[in-house]
C-alpha cells in the first residue's frame, strides 16, 4: 500500500473500550499523528462525516455496531481510506471476513503496541521527528539501548557464552520463545566479533511472501520480471561483510531451502534474470521459536540445512525461568520507555510481576510497563492495578489463588511460601536501593517502611551494607 504524504496525518481510532482508546490515543500521538476518537460505531459514523483521514483503526465489536459496518460505511463513502481492524485473539474467522470487506489488516488482542506501531507505519507515513523519540539515545548501537540485563545464573552464564561465539565465524542458530531477545543476541554476537564494523541484516523470514523470497533473498537483474526497472542487491549482497541473522528460519518453504544450502556451501549468489555469480562473505546467525528437529523428522525442513545452520546452538531463557531478574529488567525498560527514569515501580507492582507467567516474556513485559506508563493513576508511580495483569489468563497467578475445590488443590511443586516471600523482598530491596543508588533513607521512604525496619530487613536477608 502506498504510503501518504499528508504533512501531520490524522488517524481515526474507534473502540468502544476506554482504557484502550486511550492508549491507542497516546501511542499514535508519540508517533507524531493527530488522533480523533468515537467511542461507538454511531460515533465513528458522525467522525467520517466530520473530517478527512490518513487512516481509519476500528475494533470488531462496538455495542452498536461492528467493524465490517465501518468498514461498509467506508465504501458507501467512497472514501479512499486505509482501515485496519482490531480483533479478539485467535478469532481467525473475524480476521478474514474483514480482510474481505475491504480491511488492509487487522490486529489481534491484546493489542501490542509494537505491532500497532508497525501497522500504522505500513499505511501512511509517520513524521521522522516522531521516529526519533524511540531512540533513547541516538548515538548508542542497539546492544547498549537494549543490553541483555539481569543476574541470574542463566543470564550471566549466557552473556559469557555470547561474548565467547562472538569470536568465530561458524553457523549459529538461536532457539527460544517469542520475544525472549533472539535478534538481540544477534547483535550481541555481531557486535562483538570481527565483522563488528560490517552490515548486521536482519530478516524476518515468515513476513516475506513466498513468490517474492527469491529476489529478496539473492536480488535481481532490471528486467527479470515485470517491475524490476532496476538492478538491485539482496539480502545476502547487502550483508556481505557482516552478519546476515534470519529470524524464524523455520519458516523458511522447502524451495528456498535448497537455495539457502546451496548459497552457505559456496558463498556464490546468482540475481533472479542473472547468469552469473557472485561471491559473497557474510556470518549467518539463524532463530526460530520451533524445535527444528522435530521439523526435520516430519519433512518440514530439510535435515542437511538444519546441520549447516546448528553447527552450535544458544538457547535463550523464557521470562519464567529467570524470574529473579524481572526487577532489574523492568526498571532497564521503564528508563527506555520514559526517557527519564522517573517512573517507580510500587512493592505490590513488583510482587505481581514476580507471580506471573509472561507467556510473551521480555516483549509482553515492555508491552505491560508501556501501557501502565500511559494509564497510570498517580504520576511516576506504576502499581499493581495499573499493570492489569489478569488472573484468569495466566496459570501462576491462578496457581496463587486458595483453593476453591473443597480442598483439592495440591502444593506439589510449590515453593516454600517462605522462601517465596524472601524472594519477593529481596528483589524489592534491591530495587528501592537501585533507585535511590543505595541511600538506605530515601529507599526506606520510597518502601513506606521506617529506616530501622529497613536496617533490620536488609540484615536478615543477609544484604546489609556497611555503615558509611
Amino acid at each position: 500500500m502506498a504510503k501518504r504524504l499528508e504533512a501531520t496525518p490524522r488517524v481515526l481510532v474507534i473502540d468502544d473500550e476506554p482504557d484502550l482508546l486511550t492508549l491507542m490515543r497516546l501511542t499514535l500521538t508519540k508517533l507524531g499523528l493527530e488522533v480523533i476518537t468515537a467511542d461507538s460505531y454511531s460515533e465513528g459514523l458522525a467522525a467520517l462525516d466530520r473530517g478527512t483521514y490518513s487512516l481509519c483503526l476500528t475494533d470488531m465489536q462496538l455495542g452498536d455496531g461492528t467493524g465490517i459496518d465501518i468498514l461498509a460505511a467506508i465504501q458507501s463513502k467512497g472514501l479512499d481510506l486505509p482501515c485496519a481492524v482490531i480483533t479478539a485473539f485467535g478469532n481467525a474467522d473475524n480476521a478474514v471476513a474483514a480482510l474481505k470487506a475491504g480491511a488492509f489488516d487487522y490486529i489481534a488482542k491484546p493489542v501490542s503496541l509494537d505491532q500497532l506501531r508497525t501497522l500504522v507505519k505500513s499505511a501512511i507515513r509517520v513524521p521522522e521527528k516522531a521516529t526519533t523519540k524511540v531512540t533513547v539515545n541516538p548515538s548508542q548501537s542497539a546492544s547498549d539501548e537494549n543490553p541483555l540485563v539481569g543476574e541470574s545464573a542463566q543470564i550471566v552464564n549466557l552473556r559469557a557464552m555470547l561474548i565467547r561465539l562472538a569470536k568465530s565465524n561458524t553457523p549459529i542458530h538461536i532457539h527460544g520463545e517469542s520475544g525472549t531477545g533472539k535478534e538481540l543476541a544477534a547483535r550481541i554476537l555481531h557486535q562483538n566479533g570481527a565483522r563488528a564494523s560490517g552490515p548486521f541484516v536482519a530478516v524476518n523470514c515468515g513476513a516475506i511472501p513466498e513468490t517474492l523470497m527469491e529476489s529478496e533473498f539473492f536480488g535481481y537483474r532490471k528486467g527479470a520480471f515485470t517491475g524490476a526497472d532496476s538492478d538491485r542487491d539482496g539480502f545476502f549482497q547487502t550483508a556481505t561483510g557482516g552478519t546476515l541473522f534470519l529470524d524464524e528460519v523455520a519458516d523458511l518453504p522447502l524451495t528456498l531451502q535448497v537455495k539457502l544450502l546451496r548459497v552457505i556451501q559456496e558463498k556464490r549468489v546468482r540475481k533472479v534474470g542473472s547468469s552469473v555469480e557472485d561471491d559473497v562473505d557474510v556470518r549467518i546467525v539463524s532463530a526460530t521459536h520451533k524445535n527444528l528437529q522435530e521439523l526435520v523428522q516430519s519433512g518440514k525442513f530439510r535435515q542437511d540445512l538444519f546441520y549447516r545452520l546448528n553447527v552450535l546452538q544458544v538457547s535463550m531463557p523464557s521470562l519464567r525461568e529467570i524470574s529473579s531478574d524481572i526487577p532489574v529488567i523492568a526498571l532497564k525498560i521503564l528508563s527506555k520507555l520514559s526517557g527519564s527514569g522517573d517512573f517507580v515501580l510500587e512493592p505490590d507492582a513488583i510482587v505481581a510481576l514476580a507471580r506471573y507467567a509472561f507467556p510473551g516474556n521480555v516483549r509482553e513485559l515492555e508491552n505491560v510497563l508501556e501501557r501502565a506508563i500511559a494509564l497510570a493513576e498517580y504520576p511516576g508511580r506504576i502499581t499493581a492495578s495499573d499493570l492489569r495483569l489478569t488472573v484468569d489468563a495466566n496459570p501462576v497467578l491462578r496457581a496463587a489463588q486458595p483453593d476453591s475445590g473443597g480442598g483439592s488443590g495440591t502444593l506439589a511443586g510449590r515453593v516454600p511460601l517462605q522462601d517465596y516471600l524472601d524472594r519477593c523482598e529481596r528483589e524489592t530491596l534491591e530495587l528501592a536501593l537501585a533507585q535511590t543508588r543505595d541511600n538506605r533513607t530515601q529507599a526506606a521512604k520510597l518502601l513506606g517502611i521506617t529506616f530501622r525496619s529497613m536496617r533490620y530487613r536488609l540484615e536478615r536477608l543477609g544484604m546489609r551494607l556497611d555503615d558509611e
